[in-house]
């Protein structure tokens, strides 16, 4: 069977692993799950138990969460090095460290943006605050991501791979949250421009937003997420 991504929207960091899926070009399917209803409900507790996105069934059916494990595994599947490099590399282990600071500090960054905004009933104190302490972590989380891109078209050279995935899928937020303006930052603006007109990425965003649009190919189709979680059962 062709491996399943189960994908999040709205702006689920996910995205980026629907275009990193495009770059590989091998047969995978998917499955979009409404993070703000799908998601929280009892029965998808049996993709994940803590009821996030991305999850991700194997070839042989075997679930798989958390972002770094997904890419983990479609980089030991990458033969022709379409997404990755030699593992023993520098630039596997150059692409490791930056995806490790993209999964952790710098996506870890707009959780108090993401609190504030599911916070309910309201609290517009505690919603401020969050907010205004929230925006000097992603400042500085982004000083420190464009100190560490190189004079290179993409975040490891001259393709994207999945860094740039991990990347992706997390960049628009501070576009989402209004913390600043991206020409801040001139080398991740210039990353995200080049990264926003690539095939694989539109694709994934236009799927993330319901349209239909045509990939490569390598998308043999969606499985409805109650048929997944039925068979689960």
């Amino acid at each position: 069977m062709e491996p399943i991504l189960i994908y999040g929207f709205p702006l689920g960091s996910s995205m980026g692993l629907v275009a990193a899926l495009e770059w590989l070009g091998k047969p995978y399917r998917l499955c979009r799950v409404d993070m703000l209803g799908e998601m929280g409900q009892p029965s998808y507790a049996r993709i994940n138990p803590r009821h996030e996105t991305p999850a991700f069934i194997d070839d042989k059916g075997r679930i798989l969460t958390e972002t770094m494990a997904i890419a983990s595994w479609l980089e030991a599947r990458d033969t022709h090095r379409r997404v990755s490099f030699d593992p023993l590399s520098h630039e596997a282990d150059r692409m490791h460290q930056i995806m490790a600071f993209l999964n952790t500090g710098f996506t870890a960054a707009f959780t108090p943006h993401w609190v504030a905004l599911e916070t309910d009933p309201p609290n517009p104190a505690l919603q401020a605050t969050l907010r205004d302490w929230g925006r000097e972590r992603i400042l500085e989380r982004h000083d420190k991501l464009e100190d560490m891109i190189a004079d290179t078209p993409f975040l490891i050279g001259d393709k994207p791979t999945l860094a740039d995935a991990v990347f992706i899928g997390v960049a628009r937020w501070l576009d989402f949250h209004a913390i600043a303006d991206k020409s801040r930052w001139p080398k991740m603006a210039a990353l995200r421009e080049r990264l926003e007109a690539d095939p694989a990425v539109v694709y994934a965003t236009a799927l993330e937003s319901g349209e239909t649009p045509a990939g490569t190919g390598s998308c043999v189709g969606h499985v409805p997420l109650r048929e997944i979680i039925a068979k689960l059962a």
